[in-house]
């Protein structure tokens, strides 16, 4: 693959969905990953995002630490970690058109929850914790869209715009560390991905 192909077009798609998960703290890989597999295969578009992700995470966590409730991204972070290695084995094992109509159906139906606005239950405390964290850590690890069912999560905590967007990358950081890490252990740190990313980063940086 051309690298130079490839720069322009994924630059323009990052830099968006950047935007997006500067100003809500999450929804990149929503708004990426139907835009960037038109372009690059599953298995560049999915490492890629990541790492994006978890570089994004980490400069938000700098000017919000103090806002980041430590407990629930605790817990949401280890549950994540059992469901993101039943998911990443699906990168590899399912076909290509089956994986797309997946995502969409992932991105419908978050699409529709945040049109219709439903009223929630209100969560006090931790005792869900595992089922959102596990299933957003599948989700992650097969289609690197994790990120709606902790949104829903948050939204049920009743957590205030800055705790919710700060406590997100709490838990997203170290999810998306042992994200990127499956991605390199099942062979998809390649060539164009480590080059796309690197640019990406000197640009975004750059920038800054």
């Amino acid at each position: 693959m051309d690298f130079s192909l490839y720069v322009l077009p994924v630059w323009s798609i990052l830099s968006l969905a950047t935007l997006v998960r500067s100003i809500f703290g999450f929804g990149e890989a929503l708004v990426a990953m139907p835009l960037l597999v038109n372009i690059v295969d599953f298995k560049t578009a999915t490492p890629l995002i990541a790492m994006v992700a978890c570089t994004i995470s980490v400069a938000i966590i700098i000017f919000d630490l103090q806002n980041i409730q430590l407990n629930s991204a605790w817990h949401l972070a280890v549950s994540s970690f059992v469901g993101i290695p039943l998911g990443l084995p699906l990168l590899k094992a399912v076909d290509v058109p089956l994986m797309k109509v997946i995502l969409a159906l992932v991105i419908i139906g978050f699409s529709a929850y945040r049109l219709r606005k439903p009223q929630l239950l209100t969560l006090d405390n931790e005792k869900f914790s595992f089922a959102f964290g596990f299933l957003d850590g599948f989700l992650g690890g097969a289609y690197n869209v994790a990120k709606p069912p902790v949104a829903i999560y948050g939204a049920m905590r009743r957590w205030s715009p800055k705790t919710f967007r700060a406590t997100l990358q709490g838990y997203f950081l170290p999810t998306l560390i042992f994200i990127v890490s499956g991605h390199g252990v099942i062979g998809f740190w390649t060539p164009l991905v480590l080059k796309l990313y690197f640019f990406l980063c000197r640009f975004f940086f750059w920038r800054m």
